[in-house]
């Protein structure tokens, strides 16, 4: 029976997951452009020059975060690299690029440090949120994303590390995982014998599991707000 579960979330249910989380934002789309236009303006005065770069630099580096507290703008920014270069390791477990070898390293970049800083930075949201103001303006949606994500990383993270040096004998190549993720973007998608036949497959499907159901939360949460920043931030200086 296990192997039937297993199956389903390495294979039907990364898909499924994919496709809600797509079809997920294209909704949320869909709503903003048929809203009724607001019959003010958003617009902050007063206004300020290179709109465009403006908007640029406010979403990325988060300035208003900055001035309120630096703590908090602190671990936004971590956060921020940190799963950037998670989503470039995630990229070379699909398939080599050369681009992202112009600094040679093994997959991942970072050496395991990128997993722990996604770890820590997650963990302080999910504290800061039961303290006040905080806590009162929270919903049970903002600590299962985060639960979800934490989830993700400590399992994502663990196997990273026990390949990278070798702890409880791991033995789960970078191949296996690269077998496996480019066949799921083929017609004929299957989990690699080297994952298959590892003692330590359930953590990868732990991973795979934990991950499917952030994907498909997302688009419903709050964390939308990292796709329609830039936007937000452009209408703030039309």
């Amino acid at each position: 029976m296990w192997d039937k579960v297993y199956y389903f979330i390495m294979i039907p249910m990364v898909y499924i997951a994919a496709a809600t989380f797509i079809l997920g934002l294209l909704s949320k789309f869909i709503i903003v452009l048929l809203s009724p236009k607001p019959a003010g303006t958003y617009a902050i005065f007063p206004k300020k020059r290179y709109r465009f770069i403006g908007a640029v630099g406010e979403a990325l580096f988060v300035p208003t975060a900055f001035r309120k507290d630096m703590r908090f703008w602190l671990m936004i920014i971590a956060f921020h690299v940190a799963f950037f270069l998670l989503f470039i390791g995630h990229l070379e477990l699909i398939r080599e690029f050369a681009i992202f070898q112009i600094i040679t390293h093994h997959v991942f970049l970072g050496g395991g440090i990128v997993g722990i800083v996604l770890i820590a930075t997650v963990l302080y949201f999910l504290f800061r949120r039961l303290k006040s103001p905080w806590r009162e303006i929270s919903v049970p949606e903002d600590y299962i994303i985060l639960l979800l994500l934490f989830l993700t990383f400590i399992f994502g993270s663990h196997m990273s590390l026990a390949s990278r040096y070798g702890i409880a004998g791991f033995d789960i190549p970078v191949d296996a995982y690269r077998e496996y993720l480019s066949s799921l973007f083929t017609k004929n998608p299957t989990i690699s014998q080297g994952i298959l036949a590892s003692p330590h497959y359930v953590l990868v499907v732990l991973h795979v599991f934990f991950a499917n159901l952030f994907l498909m939360l997302f688009p419903f949460s709050k964390m939308i707000h990292s796709v329609f920043i830039f936007t937000a931030q452009l209408i703030k200086r039309k």
